[in-house]
């Protein structure tokens, strides 16, 4: 298997008060996405909580490349404080 020195991948929120956003984030330390993200609101200490889906995508047709390029992730709920 190829070992890809990408440290960062695209995440797609596919719905919620983000949807059709998309944020670069880095991967986790032992190599794969990761599985929540919190997004701040804007002003004050709003977040929203996504969490992975099962939506994956590769840069290339290449089935050795063992990080994605894109992952979806699905709004949860709105955290507060």
């Amino acid at each position: 298997m190829a070992i890809t020195s990408t440290t960062t991948y695209t995440a797609k929120l596919i719905d919620g008060p983000l949807e059709g956003i998309t944020v670069t984030t880095e991967f986790l330390d032992s190599g794969v996405p990761r599985p929540r993200l919190e997004i701040p609101a804007g002003s004050g200490t709003k977040r929203y909580l996504y969490v992975r889906s099962s939506g994956i995508e590769f840069a290339s047709d290449d089935a050795l490349d063992e990080r994605p390029s894109a992952v979806e992730y699905r709004y949860l709920e709105a955290l507060f404080g």
